[in-house]
């Protein structure tokens, strides 16, 4: 192919979006560049869209911001818990595949950008209280099963949350994932 055909090719807009096109690369924008990076241009860009095609789906960016703030909840949270509340594994199996499934997307990035976004949007942290309160209550759940009272179950469901936010590095001397394991037992085995 020329570079002409491939040029012409690229300028055609993409008239197959959905509204989740737009809300997943808003959550991967956020994700790598915080606020700063949720910008009309730059996510039209990142699809291969014209702007044009953005208000197709949404009336305006104020609108997008509250649907890209409780689609952070059902995208990311619901799924995941939904999956692992019905599988069969133990408790504390459970716990661990959430830990994998947050670090192996980097969830916890999202997470903190969407906090920052929190401190000037109302909706942002609602969708915040939400997800906290979500996975608060899928921890304390496992915690609970695993032989925990309720209230060590929703310490440790607190603590395991706050690490998993953390953006604190492992001490000289210690692997990142000998300090995540370690983590995880201390806080889930009896």
């Amino acid at each position: 192919m020329s570079s002409r055909v491939l040029m012409q090719e690229a300028a055609i807009p993409r008239v197959d979006l959905a509204p989740r096109d737009w809300l997943e690369i808003g959550l991967q924008s956020l994700k790598n560049g915080g606020l700063r990076a949720l910008k009309l241009r730059g996510l039209a860009q990142a699809l291969g869209a014209s702007t044009g095609s953005f208000y197709h789906h949404f009336k305006d960016f104020d609108g997008y911001h509250a649907a890209l703030a409780g689609y952070f909840v059902e995208a990311q949270i619901d799924p995941l818990v939904e999956t692992l509340s019905v599988s069969d594994l133990n408790p504390v199996e459970r716990i661990r595949a959430f830990a994998d499934h947050v670090r192996d997307h980097d969830m916890s990035q999202l997470a903190l950008a969407m906090r920052a976004w929190a401190k000037s949007d109302a909706r942002v942290a609602a969708a915040i209280r939400e997800h906290d309160d979500k996975v608060m209550a899928f921890l304390v759940e496992q915690l609970t099963a695993h032989g925990f009272g309720p209230v060590e179950a929703a310490t440790r469901a607190y603590a395991l949350l706050a690490i998993g936010l953390s953006e604190v590095h492992a001490a000289d001397g210690i692997e990142r994932a000998v300090l995540r394991r370690g983590l995880l037992t201390l806080l889930c085995e009896r």
